[in-house]
């Protein structure tokens, strides 16, 4: 099969993040067992998710570990052109959810994996297949964490998001949470015996803002960015019952984008205050307060631009440009979490993916095979 049909048959398996994905799992594990490769799952607290592992090669050292996430974000209200999971070629471009992010990189793994099979490598070839990437990283973890006790760790990690192929050297990380405003309910009609979360919520914005405007003044700063500081967003808002019922409660969701040089934490314990602050000019009892609860968080990742792995993806992809994207990864958890020297390299373009009638170009994937092709040799 070569990574047009892995492609296709990978599309087929509908493996949204709030679904399973252990079909693609199954079909992975297949594929591999036939070609005489075994694989190792880590499954999720309710059996429903898998991550997947697998070596060709050696064992008593480490080689290079093809990381990608196997599950896509949701299609829901999204206007497609064709079926989201049937892959249909049109003009050199394949459309489908997850076409760039990221099957179409995992097809490629997977052809250089039956390529694999059939040379004597002196290095092995790693493959890690995760869960839950789109949702924060999530399950990607129960791998890491076995990972800490290997005698024998990669040597180096290339994560295939989308990048068209450039060498990214560098990503933001995300700290996700959520703000629970606590008033108290009243009469509309008489506004003054409650204390309105809508409007704790209202005040702590604010104060989010005006510290995002304060980044952008005086802040860390990395042109090499497209947005060069850490971020702030609020995202989601949730308050409220009825019109003339002072709100008791109010949930705001928001996040942080930081410079890998940028502590998130400080910024965090500043928000904070922040929250006590807003609560406190609300004039109410100890049960009118701000709760900030840790949703899901992940680290940047910045890779020196001559450290090895970098020269490494050079000469595979024939392309010495050196990039920083805005968008997270689990590049981030291999290289804090394991020291792993990592990149991020991929087929397609992150302008695609999310949006309906997503694609990637049939010469990415040819690009990418010969990137394996290139490593297959290295390994060898």
């Amino acid at each position: 099969m070569n990574s047009v049909q892995i492609l296709d048959q990978l599309i087929g398996f509908p493996t949204v993040s709030r679904d399973s994905n252990l079909a693609l799992v199954e079909f992975v594990r297949q594929f591999l067992a036939t070609r005489g490769v075994e694989s190792k799952l880590y499954m999720d607290r309710d059996g429903r998710k898998a991550n997947l592992y697998a070596h060709i090669g050696p064992t008593d050292r480490g080689g290079v570990l093809l990381s990608g996430h196997t599950d896509v974000v949701p299609t829901d209200g999204q206007a497609w052109t064709s079926s989201p999971f049937r892959l249909q070629e049109r003009g050199g471009r394949l459309f489908a959810r997850g076409a760039a992010d990221m099957k179409g990189f995992l097809a490629c793994a997977l052809r250089a994996a039956h390529r694999a099979t059939a040379r004597p490598l002196w290095l092995p070839l790693q493959l890690a297949f995760s869960y839950d990437e789109e949702v924060g990283c999530l399950g990607v973890r129960s791998l890491i964490d076995d990972m800490a006790d290997w005698t024998h760790r990669p040597r180096f990690c290339i994560v295939g998001e989308p990048t068209m192929l450039r060498t990214a050297v560098g990503h933001k990380g995300k700290t996700a949470l959520k703000a629970t405003c606590h008033g108290r309910a009243a009469h509309s009609a008489a506004p003054g015996h409650g204390i309105n979360a809508i409007h704790m919520a209202s005040g702590l914005i604010e104060s989010i803002r005006r510290r995002q405007s304060s980044i952008e003044l005086s802040g860390p700063c990395d042109p090499a960015y497209d947005v060069p500081y850490t971020t702030l967003h609020v995202g989601v808002i949730h308050g409220g019952s009825a019109l003339n019922i002072v709100p008791a409660r109010c949930e705001v969701e928001f996040e942080i984008r930081n410079l890998p040089q940028d502590d998130p934490a400080a910024l965090l314990a500043a928000i904070r205050g922040d929250a006590a602050a807003v609560a406190d000019s609300m004039h109410g009892d100890a049960d009118t307060r701000i709760d900030l609860d840790l949703m899901y968080e992940y680290p940047g990742l910045e890779t020196p631009a001559d450290a090895e792995v970098v020269e490494l993806a050079a000469a595979l992809t024939g392309n010495r440009e050196r990039i920083k994207v805005a968008f997270g990864s689990e590049g981030g958890l291999f290289s804090a979490r394991l020291g792993i020297p990592t990149v991020v390299c991929g087929p397609g373009s992150i302008d695609q993916a999310h949006k309906p009638d997503e694609f990637v170009a049939i010469d990415q994937l040819q690009r990418c095979d010969a990137m394996m092709d290139a490593l297959l040799d290295r390994l060898a």
